[in-house]
């Protein structure tokens, strides 16, 4: 019925030092830790799956985290595997959320998966992973089979799942489409015969249902890693609606200045989650360091894993022109315009801001400025009738020159 894989003659690395590093950095909770360190310490080959629903086009650093993970284990020579949730997105993950998700459309769904894999490829070497959509095999489940998957789990154990129990007191609704999510990620374990399955740690109940499901076919019971929850920029969870995120495919003067901005108090978590530092080398970036050069290294930290090290001292560079010395950016983003244009429409146009009603604010927060003369704009209806160079923010520049 289902797929057979043969292990591969890889050498696999059984340094306990490393094996200790895996299980340790950045990890919240392992289960079963005595069997799981046992097995990567025989040499044997396990096959480590990670599955992340494409809810948005854009894979941001604290989803990173996990990727990240997901590499380790490869770099020591096990199997890792990597499923996009395109079918699951459809049911739409309840985990940690306080409110029914949303149903995505295909169409929504087609849209995100663009660069998916090209951002996973940043992460994980594509070239020695097993990389699927779980749309291959979860539509081909009969209503009796969904049916057989769903005796596994009762009615109590949903409805005691922590947001579940939340929003039952707080009289929200829950549907039965969020309660067959997790039977259908668990049946991805098994069509894949994953031996570990890692995720972030409001995944857990979805994990441990993976060993319900393997059971239930009579496979071997993954065991299950799970990462620590990185904050967002502000302090609150890391949030592409809340724009405190970081994307991994962010230019280098964008995820360089998004660093800078942070809240100081975030910076060791930063480092220990988002950086290959050592413990000793990230003690030494922040104690007894000004937050301001500890957030330097970490940007450039950074902005060297995703993009590289000349482009991480560049944004430096850019960053310090910019904002210590009051200069303009080397690589200014420079538009030609018709002469008497609304600032507000050639910001949102050259998707500087995203509405007018974040120019107004930013304008009425004195967040608008024209460097050729150091004056604030705040004028709404502000007319660009000469060449100039204006700062949005702390972050964004735009050089305008009037079409002749």
């Amino acid at each position: 019925m289902f797929t057979l894989f043969r292990r591969k003659n890889k050498k696999i690395v059984t340094d306990k030092k490393k094996i200790d590093e895996i299980l340790n950095r950045g990890v919240e909770d392992v289960f079963v830790r005595k069997e799981l360190e046992k097995k990567l310490l025989s040499g044997r080959q396990l096959r480590v799956k990670l599955g992340f629903d494409p809810t948005g086009g854009k894979i941001h650093i604290g989803r990173a985290i996990i990727l990240r993970k997901l590499r380790d284990f490869q770099k020591l020579g096990h199997q890792v595997i990597f499923i996009v949730g395109d079918f699951t997105a459809l049911i739409g993950d309840p985990s940690d959320k306080l409110e029914k998700r949303p149903v995505l459309s295909v169409d929504q769904i087609k849209a995100n998966l663009k660069n998916y894999k090209d951002q996973v490829g940043r992460i994980i070497d594509l070239n020695t992973s097993e990389f699927y959509f779980n749309s291959k095999w979860l539509p081909k489940l009969t209503f009796k089979e969904i049916s057989e998957l769903a005796e596994s789990f009762t009615v109590q154990q949903m409805s005691n799942r922590r947001n579940f129990k939340e929003r039952l007191n707080s009289g929200q609704d829950v549907s039965l489409r969020e309660f067959l999510y997790p039977l259908m990620q668990g049946y991805d374990s098994v069509e894949v015969r994953a031996d570990v399955e890692i995720g972030g740690f409001d995944q857990l109940f979805n994990l441990k249902a993976g060993r319900v499901i393997q059971k239930h076919f009579r496979q071997p019971e993954q065991d299950i890693l799970t990462t620590k929850m990185l904050e967002g920029t502000d302090g609150r969870k890391m949030s592409t609606s809340w724009g405190n995120v970081i994307n991994i495919t962010d230019e280098p003067n964008d995820m360089y200045g998004k660093i800078m901005s942070m809240k100081d108090e975030l910076l060791p978590q930063y480092f220990l989650l988002c950086t290959d530092l050592s413990e000793q080398e990230i003690d030494q970036a922040i104690n007894g360091v000004h937050p301001k050069e500890a957030k330097m290294r970490l940007a450039r930290e950074i902005v060297s894993i995703y993009h590289s090290k000349d482009l991480a001292e560049k944004a430096e560079k850019n960053f310090v022109d910019a904002f210590s010395k009051g200069n303009v950016p080397e690589d200014i983003q420079e538009i030609v315009v018709p002469m008497n244009s609304p600032l507000v429409n050639v910001a949102i146009q050259n998707k500087i801001i995203s509405s007018k009603s974040e120019f107004k604010r930013l304008a009425q927060e004195g967040g608008i400025k024209d460097l050729e003369t150091d004056k604030i704009i705040n004028d709404f209806n502000y007319i660009v009738s000469t060449d100039k160079s204006i700062r949005f923010g702390k972050k964004k520049f735009l050089k305008i020159s009037i079409k002749k």
